[in-house]
């Protein structure tokens, strides 16, 4: 759900003039008429699907982590969610890059929610990125804001900027990780981490 923006009559999105003038110009560029039935409403809804693919922007990730919990009859172990889907666009082509996150932490007194890991994925997901930027976000906010003995993040993902253009080849995953704390400081911590996150 976005939020924040001016709807207009028809309870759409309002997009302004300049921002659907932007689309029409790239599309005239790109070699076709803006103006024919096909592409004639196609700036707007172009303007609004970017709000969408962007709305990360009106939200503050670490927010997901405010409410915690003590009660976790003693257990003490790594706290792993696994094969997260999320979609985002790199900031050098607006390409789509999509991919699954594994996001792990061990915790110290306190857990937290585990579709909150989800949510702090997806609000600097939906941003323009890159790949190793998103990965150090991530596990930089669930350090900061859940104060846990670790916090291990990996992603793996296809990049619409390799795949559709430029070198165009498709199938190619990239892999990038952050760890901190005693999965950076332990070796033995470490492997266990990457081991249930199935690398």
């Amino acid at each position: 759900m976005i939020e924040d923006v001016e709807l207009g009559e028809d309870g759409k999105i309002a997009v302004p003039d300049h921002v659907a003038e932007a689309v029409r110009t790239l599309i005239e560029w790109a070699g076709d008429d803006p103006t024919r039935e096909g592409l004639f409403d196609t700036p707007k809804r172009v303007a609004r699907a970017w709000k969408e693919y962007c709305q990360g922007y009106g939200e503050d990730p670490s927010a997901h982590l405010s409410r915690t919990f003590q009660e976790v009859g003693g257990y003490d172990e790594i706290v792993l969610l696994r094969d997260i889907p999320f979609q985002s666009h790199c900031e050098h082509h607006m390409a789509p890059i999509t991919g699954k996150a594994s996001i792990a932490y061990l915790p110290k007194d306190r857990v937290v929610g585990i579709s909150k890991l989800a949510r702090v994925l997806n609000g600097f997901a939906k941003r323009l990125q890159v790949q190793e930027r998103l990965t150090a976000e991530v596990a930089q906010c669930i350090w900061e804001n859940l104060h846990p003995q670790g916090v291990a993040v990996v992603i793996e993902a296809q990049h619409g900027c390799m795949t559709g253009r430029g070198v165009r080849t498709p199938g190619v995953g990239m892999v990038t990780s952050r760890l901190l704390g005693c999965f950076l400081d332990d070796e033995r911590s470490r492997k266990e981490v990457l081991s249930l996150m199935g690398y």
